[in-house]
């Protein structure tokens, strides 16, 4: 082997292994921009939220009351699913959970790091739409993280003038 082809196959190694500790150093949550797990149940927000127009709060009743947004409770599913589209098998599957007692189990696709919270009910209540952080769930067909929701993604917002928002530490941080 010539001495130009272990160079190259030494840097390639080193690159490799570069790459390694920047993937494996990557914070796992937060920062999952472009996250979309598969969920137990298919539910479709283009057609909830977008063809039918239901209103978030319909079914993430306490958002503007919790800090939490909630996941919806088969309650509120089967408002609608006892009678319609009661032949899909997704609503069928929905209907099982609804008899039997059992939560489904959802997959969270928007995390923060513990360290970190969240309040919804003061975003909702000054008037902040669902979509400036989760983005155009009235269009997603399956619901993914739309913004990678860092400290910096925040801040940014919180630092525009029209917002007036808090940026002290203990906004945010526990």
């Amino acid at each position: 082997m010539t001495l130009g082809i272990k160079k190259i196959l030494g840097a390639g190694a080193v690159l490799v292994l570069l790459a390694g500790v920047l993937y494996a150093l990557r914070p796992p949550v937060g920062y999952n921009e472009g996250y979309q797990p598969d969920q137990p149940i298919p539910y479709d927000h283009a057609v909830h939220a977008g063809k039918l127009q239901i209103p978030c709060m319909y079914c993430h009743a306490n958002a503007d009351k919790s800090k939490q947004a909630s996941v919806p409770s088969l309650n509120i599913c089967m408002n609608c699913h006892s009678v319609v589209a009661t032949d899909r098998p997704a609503v069928q599957k929905l209907r099982e959970h609804y008899e039997k007692g059992v939560s489904v189990p959802w997959v969270k696709v928007h995390m923060l790091p513990d360290h970190a919270h969240f309040n919804h009910e003061r975003h909702v209540r000054k008037g902040v739409a669902c979509q400036e952080c989760h983005g155009a769930i009235q269009e997603m067909s399956t619901v993914y993280q739309k913004s990678d929701m860092s400290m910096g993604w925040c801040i940014e917002c919180h630092r525009k003038p029209e917002n007036n928002a808090p940026i002290n530490c203990s906004t945010c941080h526990y």
